[in-house]
């Protein structure tokens, strides 16, 4: 979970943002909405999910795994790419 009050903030409207996604894509679907659309907006959500897993994988990394043998944290930077890669 982020800690620090600025993460805590993102994730947090990343969730809010999701959330109204998310009732949006119920709305469309009661309303009978082509497929289209409703296929973008589950894309979308699925979207912002992976954006929300990202941030909040890359503040527990930062925050929990430490390299003693790489003081620049270029390793740190190398996990957070792959994470990042992956999760696109």
């Amino acid at each position: 979970m982020p800690k620090s009050p600025e993460d805590k903030k993102r994730a947090l409207t990343r969730v809010r943002k999701i959330k109204g996604q998310c009732e949006a894509l119920e709305r469309a679907i009661e309303a009978g909405a082509d497929c289209t659309p409703i296929l973008q907006q589950i894309a979308a959500v699925r979207g912002a999910v992976n954006g929300l897993m990202v941030e909040v994988m890359d503040s527990h990394i930062r925050e929990e795994f430490v390299f003693p043998d790489d003081p620049g944290g270029k390793k740190t930077q190398e996990l957070l790419h792959l994470v990042r890669n992956y999760l696109k």
